[in-house]
């Protein structure tokens, strides 16, 4: 199962990159830690012996999981309060208009 779970990663990352990027260049780094993961999740599955979700291993991933999540919600944030103030209406409505 982890094979499959990190192939997912993997094509969503690539899809984050190649297409979503065109639009905004944050997905570079939504795509590349959907990379990292998936090959996480792979490295996982091929060292049985090794939990790489547990220990120093894990805390480092959890800290870089963190760090990128954080990155992400302030971009997120300052897309989302200027698309707010672009799409916002000069004028208000009139009394009686369905727009």
């Amino acid at each position: 199962m982890d094979f499959l779970f990190g192939g997912v990663m993997v094509v969503a990352g690539l899809i984050l990159i190649f297409s979503l990027s065109k639009e905004n260049k944050i997905f570079y780094l939504a795509g590349g830690y959907f990379l990292v993961l998936g090959g996480w999740w792979i490295a996982n599955g091929l060292l049985p012996e090794v939990d790489l979700f547990a220990g120093s291993w894990g805390l480092g991933f959890k800290c870089f999981t963190a760090l990128v999540l954080a990155v992400l919600v302030v971009v997120f944030v300052r897309e989302y309060r200027k698309k707010g103030r672009d799409a916002a209406p000069k004028d208000p409505p009139k009394d009686g208009d369905s727009f």
